[in-house]
């Protein structure tokens, strides 16, 4: 085979990423990650991973990060700061175009570039954005201490963010479009019992104003359709993420917009694995996370021994 820049380029260091790093280096094979960022991805948002097999002193998503960072690099793998803007397959060698203008070259692709956070797309929501709109509980919840606030989801993210900032403060709003929670039972049940947490369901935002910061919003009772505008200091959303699949946008994807693969997180292109949020998958986890990216890289090792010739039958 021809002598390339990796046997396997990782794009995008969060939890999938970085243990697909992990477990490729721990194969002997030789690995690139490429992030643009600070390694980590959704789960440096985390406070607490309580959650996490295992982690009975309650590491935040930081903590847990860092160290599956600094696994991978003892391990071997390298890793390089910079946006990936390109993807397209010559043969059996992927070149990936990046932001300075180089090209590096692999055998196989783990793609783990996650999904961001979706907008409500409502009037005041980007104008307000930073000025008391905001999507993560952990980075700005610490600005509203005693404050209101609302918070509009229903999922596991709206849940548990909830609860973290209804430490902050005792009013908080929790409104959902729909008549139930659609997180997990155990989640739900304990923000639906805390004091406080006021959660409305079959509720609506229509609009958030303010000036230089959010004042008040505009909501509407979907059972009842009554309108009406109540105060609050801050925003905070969690309405479901958007697969960042820009890089491979004519793979096999669900009705969502997530890659479909096989067990062995194969994707519709031979060599190009799929690992983390980006993947089409019916529970979005850390722990998920970890596990698909150490199956990505465990397939990466087979498909490579199956290149050279070398398939262990």
């Amino acid at each position: 085979m021809a002598k390339l820049d990796a046997d396997l380029i990782i794009i995008g260091a969060g939890t999938a990423g970085l243990t697909a790093a992990q477990y490729g280096a721990r194969a002997n094979l030789n690995v690139l990650v490429l992030e643009q960022m600070a390694p980590g991805g959704q789960a440096l948002l985390i406070d607490i991973l309580e959650n996490f097999p295992g982690n009975i002193s309650n590491k935040s998503g930081f903590e847990l990060v860092q160290d599956l960072h600094k696994q991978a690099e003892q391990f071997g793998a390298k890793f390089m700061v910079e946006s990936a803007l390109s993807l397209e397959k010559d043969g059996d060698v992927f070149k990936i175009g990046l932001g300075n203008g180089q090209t590096v070259t692999s055998h196989t692709v783990v793609l783990s570039t996650g999904a961001k956070h979706r907008t409500l797309d409502i009037p005041g929501e980007d104008k307000l954005s930073g000025r008391g709109v905001s999507y993560c509980a952990t980075c700005d919840g610490p600005f509203f201490k005693g404050k209101k606030i609302f918070v509009v989801g229903g999922g596991d993210s709206a849940c548990v963010e909830s609860e973290y900032l209804a430490n902050l403060t005792d009013k908080v709003v929790l409104i959902h479009r729909r008549d139930r929670f659609r997180a997990q039972k155990a989640l739900a049940e304990r923000v639906i019992h805390n004091p406080n947490i006021d959660v409305r369901f079959k509720t609506r935002m229509l609009e958030i104003k303010g000036d230089n910061k959010v004042s008040s919003v505009v909501l509407e009772r979907l059972d009842s359709g009554e309108i009406y505008e109540e105060e609050t200091d801050a925003v905070f959303v969690f309405i479901g993420s958007i697969p960042q699949t820009n890089l491979v946008p004519g793979i096999d994807m669900d009705e969502g917009g997530y890659i479909i693969t096989d067990q062995s997180m194969a994707s519709s292109m031979p060599g190009l694995f799929i690992a983390g949020d980006v993947r089409s998958s019916p529970f979005r986890q850390v722990v998920v996370a970890a596990a698909e990216g150490a199956i990505a890289a465990h397939s990466v090792s087979m498909y490579i021994d199956a290149l050279k010739g070398e398939s262990y039958l």
